[in-house]
């Protein structure tokens, strides 16, 4: 007999036998009625994991990590208002059932065990994971089991007093909300965790609201791994700046007093909570699990015999709430009542196809207030002397700033966040001015820390926000990747389009900075933003562009509500000439605000049939630099920008390189996993062109002299063009 029968059949003959474990006396606010219902809760919770275990070994469910032995959770969820945006553990069933119970018209067992089932029919997921949430009761599906999920939460939090100042159109969190989050003992020690619990308090000891209660259900052990005793007690008691809670989540009295004083504490004073709640985890971690393989079988037993629905009989009965036999009948019925449905669930339809399964990887379009741009008196007090400068060209890094003050005088929903971007207006200067044109709240100084920015910005997104976050170096986003790839661009995926993160998230990036950094400043690899289903990466190689592509991104951010990784070239930045000292020809005027360059659309400099350069970024700056050696060679040739890296362009690269004997890929990035294995390969496919790529090689790059030496250059770019269409160079 496996662990969960054994569970299961001592629930039964000990509640009959009125063989109760030991335990407080019940005390606290938590009427008859209420502890009821959370029992009912949590009994459903339990069916529904052994249901989901049947399911499974008979073919009809699939992934499965349960809840049982936190079904002290329900009480939590109890204490708190449906309002509450909810950030879930993957244990915390029994909270989802509960909520359901305070929001009308809600039919709880069967959506989950749809879900369950993997159907189709799922209403959060489509099928598409075994995931807790829901739209209807304020739970954002979350598929992450490291609590990758803490840092939105904290910038979900924080967007609840932004949004008193200024609240967003699309706005969701009530001014009173709180938001909650939670997540196991062993997640607590994760880097991405700890990173979220310190800007928590790092925001509170500075008096800034951040009305969040983080929950940890200590089950004592992760996988096979123990949590040493007191570990968690003695790691958040004396947190700066957020406030400690503690209850025994086998005693549903004790837990809902703690977490309604928690909740108040948060809501009243605007601070975080820590609330950490004892549980037992029954069954091992996960279906496949065997606990005993790695535990002694009386350690198991105990945990078994502290099972919290024997703690909940006994806790009612000396309440006068419920007798044992008629927690009994609950318990039955539930469980006849789950295996109904979950039959019922496992003949409902499933994906089939591959459209079927990415028909949520883009979100759904939504409808913005209309806008006739910012008024000629807000432009006239934003800009001051700068829009006699907009007369005259200008180098890339102050156009991008004009564009993003023009950007957030027409939405004032945009708020930029990152290390440096307000008082010091960036590494760069690219946002200098903005802090005083539109103040804090908008232009927020974030602390050092990659996953924390990106949090911040995917939790005021959910709350109707336009995050438009900077990460200083390009390589400095690996410290925080997961934040894109398993947060922001997946939250569409798994429910169905729902949820959404409509972002710009600002990268300076790229190599060719001289004198400066080495590979931690001057990063050229992209791959990790190209390999994320959904995002789009845009890359301007000049001002002009990058305000036309910096208004095209934040329309797709707010209209179809995407995520958009805007990479911009350092070395670029301040670039004037193009060919001679003072010749400025790589700077130009900024474009009327209305003017915009469109997902997709590709720059094409040029009529030659007989070489098409296709590149991007720096390499179209050196592209440029090159084109009067190869054309003096007698080389008729055309400039491809691509642009848009990601998705890729094909229709339109094709279009642009039509007619032409020869396509040359030049690529600042890798030689290994660069956009030119991209091109190549569509180029091989839709063109019969003869082909050639010029990449960097496969390193990282040096500081000093060497800064370059491991990229394309003007001189390999008019060697390689020569040598691909046959000339003697």
């Amino acid at each position: 007999m496996d662990r969960a029968a054994i569970v299961h059949k001592n629930f039964l003959t000990r509640v009959a036998a009125a063989d109760l474990p030991q335990g407080n006396a019940p005390s606290g606010p938590l009427t008859a009625p209420e502890a009821v219902s959370i029992f009912r809760s949590g009994c459903l919770s339990r069916a529904m994991d052994l249901k989901s275990r049947a399911m499974q070994k008979a073919g009809q469910g699939f992934y499965t990590i349960g809840s049982s032995g936190h079904e002290g959770l329900a009480a939590v969820a109890a204490a708190l208002r449906p309002t509450d945006m909810a950030f879930l553990h993957y244990r915390d069933a029994a909270f989802q059932i509960q909520r359901g119970e305070q929001v009308p018209g809600q039919t709880i067992a069967r959506d989950m065990m749809l879900s369950f089932a993997c159907s189709s029919e799922d209403p959060i997921s489509g099928g598409r994971h075994k995931v807790l949430g829901s739209k209807a009761l304020n739970i954002p599906p979350q598929t992450s089991t490291i609590a990758s999920h803490l840092p939105k939460a904290v910038g979900a939090a924080y967007s609840i007093g932004a949004a008193k100042r200024h609240r967003p159109e699309h706005a969701v969190l009530p001014d009173d909300a709180i938001v909650y989050c939670s997540f196991g003992d062993a997640s607590a020690n994760h880097s991405t965790a700890q990173g979220a619990f310190n800007t928590a308090g790092w925001t509170s000891f500075q008096s800034v609201p951040m009305p969040l209660l983080f929950c940890c259900e200590d089950n004592g052990i992760g996988i096979s791994t123990k949590t040493p005793k007191g570990w968690i007690a003695a790691n958040f008691q004396n947190r700066p700046g957020i406030k400690y809670f503690a209850c025994d989540g086998l005693d549903i009295y004790d837990t809902y007093a703690t977490a309604q004083e928690a909740a108040r504490y948060v809501r009243e004073r605007k601070k975080p909570a820590f609330l950490h709640v004892r549980t037992v985890r029954l069954y091992g971690h996960a279906g496949a699990d065997v606990a005993t393989s790695y535990l002694p079988k009386a350690e198991v037993e105990q945990d078994e015999a502290n099972d919290p629905l024997l703690h909940s009989v006994r806790l009612m009965q000396q309440a006068g709430a419920l007798q044992p036999a008629e927690a009994l009948k609950i318990y039955q019925d539930t469980m006849d009542r789950v295996e109904r449905i979950g039959d019922e669930a496992a003949t409902r339809p499933h994906l089939e196809t591959a459209s079927d399964v990415m028909a949520s990887l883009i979100p759904p379009k939504r409808a913005c207030a209309p806008t006739n741009g910012p008024s000629a008196t807000a432009r006239q007090a934003a800009f001051g002397s700068d829009l006699r400068a907009m007369e005259e060209p200008q180098i890339m890094s102050r156009l991008i700033n004009w564009a993003l003050t023009d950007l957030m005088l027409e939405h004032g929903e945009i708020v930029m966040m990152g290390e440096d971007v307000g008082l010091k207006g960036g590494v760069y200067g690219v946002t200098q001015k903005l802090r005083q044109r539109f103040g804090p709240d908008r232009m927020i100084d974030t602390l050092l820390d990659e996953q924390s920015i990106l949090g911040l910005a995917i939790g005021m997104a959910q709350n109707g926000y336009t995050p438009m976050p900077e990460i200083q170096f390009l390589a400095y986003l690996h410290n925080a990747e997961d934040q894109i790839r398993g947060e922001a661009a997946t939250l569409s995926f798994f429910s169905e389009g729902q949820y959404t993160n409509p972002m710009v998230m600002r990268i300076a990036g790229l190599g060719y900075q001289k004198g400066f950094g080495g590979h931690f400043h001057n990063d050229n690899s992209v791959a990790v933003l190209r390999d994320i289903p959904g995002v789009i990466l845009a890359c301007p190689s000049n001002g002009a562009d990058a305000a036309m592509m910096l208004r095209e991104s934040v329309r797709l951010a707010r209209e179809e509500q995407r995520v958009v990784a805007f990479l911009e070239p350092i070395a670029l930045y301040p670039m004037r000439d193009l060919h001679t000292a003072k010749d400025g020809g790589w700077m130009q005027r900024y474009p009327d605000p209305s003017q915009t360059i469109a997902l997709g659309e590709v720059g094409v400099h040029g009529a030659g049939q007989e070489l098409a350069i296709v590149t991007f970024g720096n390499g179209t700056y050196l592209s440029q630099q090159a084109l009067p050696a190869i054309e003096t060679a007698g080389i008729k040739t055309r400039i491809i920008d691509m642009r848009w890296l990601s998705p890729l362009p094909k229709d339109a690269l094709s279009k642009a390189v039509a007619g032409c004997d020869n396509i040359l890929v030049v690529d600042e990035t890798r030689h290994s996993g660069g956009v030119a294995e991209a091109l190549m390969a569509h180029f091989h496919e839709a063109s019969d062109a003869k082909l050639a790529r010029l990449t960097a090689e496969d390193s990282f790059i040096a500081t000093g002299p060497a800064y370059a030496a491991t990229m394309p250059s003007k001189d390999s770019i008019t060697a390689a063009a020569l040598n691909l269409v046959g000339k003697p160079s």
